[in-house]
């Protein structure tokens, strides 16, 4: 699945949230959006999955047009996991997970056996089986975060968009999480806080700032110290990690004893 963004923008009332963003993932790559709050990151991505409707640009997957699509269409092209985890009524963990495979079906279709399967399969890749004829509303933050990535996998698309989705998650299921999505061998395009996350996950990285791409490329090039102070106002020591072979950033306070 290829997703190219082109020449988007977005303005809530008078203020411009995005201007002329473009953005393209490659199959099989996982691309981070990152930049300080308020930058735009999860509005290029709601803009992406249909939850706003730019003002202008262009969305294409596999080379056909985003706004020619009925929503079942997109649906099955692309799933997407938001930082809100909570929903308006109780349901099952399975349940949940289940909704993924509605685009699958017709309206009064029912489950089938493959359905069953595949939900079984997303929620154990996500160690989740054990939950699952639990209720949703009454699982931690981090596990309905799990249970919602789940219920992505179990759409079965080859296009994952992702708004901050360890935001809840501590050290040991973000890393596990991001191992996860990493070995999907599908596209990803994620906004990502965390820039060692970012640096260690990500192939290629785009930079925002004030609603506009500022930089972008392999973290190597990006997550620079001139940069993330240009765009975060922060000092940085940058160095390549012994193990990972990845950048690992450190923060340097502002007064240094």
């Amino acid at each position: 699945m290829r997703l190219q963004v082109e020449n988007l923008s977005y303005s809530y009332g008078d203020k411009k949230a995005i201007d002329r963003i473009f953005i393209h993932v490659a199959p099989g790559e996982f691309v981070g959006i990152i930049g300080p709050n308020g930058s735009g990151k999860s509005t290029v991505l709601k803009s992406i999955y249909r939850g706003l409707t730019p003002d202008s640009g262009k969305i294409m997957i596999d080379g056909e047009d985003l706004s020619a699509m009925s929503y079942r269409k997109s649906a099955l092209k692309m799933a997407v996991v938001t930082q809100e985890n909570e929903l308006p009524f109780d349901f099952t963990v399975e349940e949940i997970v289940a909704m993924g495979r509605f685009a699958h079906h017709k309206l009064l279709d029912i489950e089938t056996s493959e359905d069953k399967l595949i939900v079984n399969s997303a929620l154990k890749y996500l160690g989740m089986e054990a939950l699952a004829k639990r209720s949703y509303i009454h699982l931690s933050g981090g596990e309905k975060q799990r249970v919602l990535l789940a219920r992505a996998l179990a759409q079965q698309a080859n296009l994952l968009l992702l708004d901050e989705p360890t935001n809840h998650l501590d050290i040991r299921y973000q890393m596990q999480i991001f191992d996860l999505i990493k070995h999907l061998n599908i596209a990803v395009l994620s906004v990502i806080h965390d820039l060692n996350m970012a640096a260690l996950y990500c192939d290629r990285l785009y930079v925002l700032k004030e609603g506009r791409v500022v930089d972008e490329g392999v973290p190597e090039k990006v997550l620079t110290p001139k940069i993330i102070h240009d765009v975060y106002g922060v000092h940085t020591f940058i160095q390549k990690h012994p193990i990972t072979q990845k950048l690992s950033i450190t923060f340097l306070p502002e007064k240094q004893d």
